[in-house]
């Protein structure tokens, strides 16, 4: 394949590779900024945690009814509405930073629309990727993501050095307009496709029989939406123990502040590594190997921190863990791409995210209660372990000889109940 043909086979690829890589940094830059703005207006940490339940409450209000609204809407231009929303919203954030109940508000509007445009562009990707360039687009991709959890929180550093947190939150805010032009250059995936249930007025009942066709879809394909589920529940459960993170760090390995922050700085080294030997191996690597021995490796490395008792084993697992993490999340996110049908795939991603949200908080609630409760240690342990069983049943069932045709890529086609 010459240059002229590998450009244009991958110009739009990395156009929304673009999109995405701003929009992941410019996220990371809002989110610590606003952290640190609702920290100094109250002095009060219970303050700042309430914006970490914003976006899965904010799941829990919109994804039962979202899935209805995505699937019947043009997704190229629902995006580009939705970019401009956040970004008009983020904007109304920058001179509502003296009011607490106003901050709020709009972050949860602001999270509705996140929610939203989630599992849009994953549709959008579908049906703009080839089957063949999948896995490579989500390796890259997951190499932009670790790239922002670096770049990010830099960026954001800086940015307070020459200005202030409000004027992070304000760059944030021109990321999305950005990110909505990036996508008015990108292709109209849907220009010659007649939806059919486009013209549906959303409705209670319209809702309902959304959620018996993800049901019925559910039912027929047990197999791939027992991946999903499971892999759903480990990412509920890293989010759990993540929650602990830092008082486990600082009180059970007992690591100064200055420690823990260079834990989480190998954590970033161990993303970036990962995610560039995913790009370079990734049309190598089995996706059913990628999604369970991925997903096995990152509960190892939290078996390692978690029994660790000093830094140097601690940065160890935390090493292994985001390492891993690369190769997890790209064999999940392909593999959701190759089975799940995209003309629901609104649906069945809103429905899915709905439970997951619901998951986390329920999960979380119950980890911070029994850490009060029992101890740190055993909270975080228990964990960690009940990860590992997990996320070995994933891969067990991942690497069934019968299920192999369910990881080859010239099998791989979307089947509507």
């Amino acid at each position: 394949m010459n240059v002229k043909k590998i450009v244009e086979y991958w110009k739009y690829p990395l156009i929304l590779l673009f999109g995405i890589g701003i929009s992941s940094i410019g996220t990371w830059i809002y989110f610590i900024a606003l952290n640190l703005i609702v920290f100094h207006m109250t002095g009060s940490p219970l303050a700042v945690s309430v914006l970490y339940i914003m976006k899965p409450l904010a799941t829990l209000f919109t994804n039962l009814w979202g899935g209805s609204i995505i699937d019947r809407q043009n997704k190229k231009h629902f995006m580009v509405w939705l970019d401009i929303m956040q970004g008009v919203l983020i904007t109304c954030l920058v001179f509502s930073t003296h009011t607490l109940w106003m901050i709020y508000m709009l972050v949860f509007f602001i999270n509705i629309a996140s929610s939203l445009y989630e599992p849009t562009s994953v549709s959008y990707i579908t049906r703009l990727i080839p089957l063949q360039q999948r896995q490579r687009f989500n390796s890259l991709r997951s190499l932009l993501d670790s790239g922002a959890f670096l770049l990010g929180p830099a960026m954001a550093g800086l940015l307070f050095i020459i200005g202030t947190p409000t004027l992070a939150i304000f760059i944030n805010g021109m990321s999305f307009y950005v990110s909505a032009l990036v996508t008015l250059l990108m292709p109209n995936v849907e220009k010659n496709i007649v939806n059919q249930v486009s013209n549906q007025k959303l409705s209670l009942r319209i809702v309902i029989v959304d959620l018996k066709i993800v049901l019925q879809f559910s039912r027929r394909f047990l197999y791939v939406m027992t991946v999903c589920f499971l892999f759903n529940i480990f990412v509920v459960m890293q989010s759990a123990v993540d929650s602990l993170e830092v008082a486990f760090a600082t009180e059970v390995i007992s690591l100064s502040e200055s420690q823990y922050g260079f834990l989480v700085s190998i954590a970033g080294a161990g993303i970036i590594l990962g995610s560039f030997v995913n790009v370079i191996f990734t049309n190598k690597l089995s996706l059913s190997y990628l999604i369970g021995l991925g997903s096995v490796m990152v509960s190892v490395g939290y078996m390692i921190y978690t029994f660790s008792n000093d830094f140097l084993v601690a940065s160890i697992g935390f090493f292994v863990l985001a390492f891993s993490l690369a190769f997890a999340n790209t064999g999940y996110h392909t593999f959701y791409q190759n089975h799940i049908p995209v003309e629901i795939m609104g649906r069945i991603g809103s429905v899915y995210g709905f439970i997951e949200a619901l998951l986390v908080i329920i999960f979380t609630s119950v980890f911070a209660l029994a850490a009060q409760i029992l101890s740190i240690k055993f909270v975080v342990v228990t964990g960690a372990i009940f990860m590992l069983l997990l996320t070995s049943l994933l891969l067990c069932i991942n690497v069934q000889p019968s299920k192999e045709t369910y990881y080859r890529i010239e099998n791989q086609h979307s089947n509507m109940p």
